[in-house]
């Protein structure tokens, strides 16, 4: 199973991509709660660049999808 190293590493430094609960194979209650620390912390070697995209299920939002932007590396 991929985990959130695998597929920021994969990215360019500054670059713009979306994580998914799917990705993470993770439900969206459970990238919920990983979602929100994200935002608050930042990622590992990441930080939120846009507005989460939510689902609801039996009433509650939860946070399925994210876009991120990688560090960019230091000089």
């Amino acid at each position: 199973m991929a985990g959130i190293d695998d597929f920021v590493n994969k990215q360019q430094p500054g670059a713009r991509f979306v994580i998914t609960a799917q990705m993470l194979r993770m439900t969206p209650q459970q990238f919920d709660s990983v979602a929100q620390e994200w935002m608050e912390d930042g990622g590992p070697g990441f930080d939120v660049a846009g507005i989460p995209h939510r689902v609801v299920i039996e009433g509650q939002f939860y946070i399925s999808r994210i876009t991120v932007a990688r560090h960019a590396d230091p000089e």
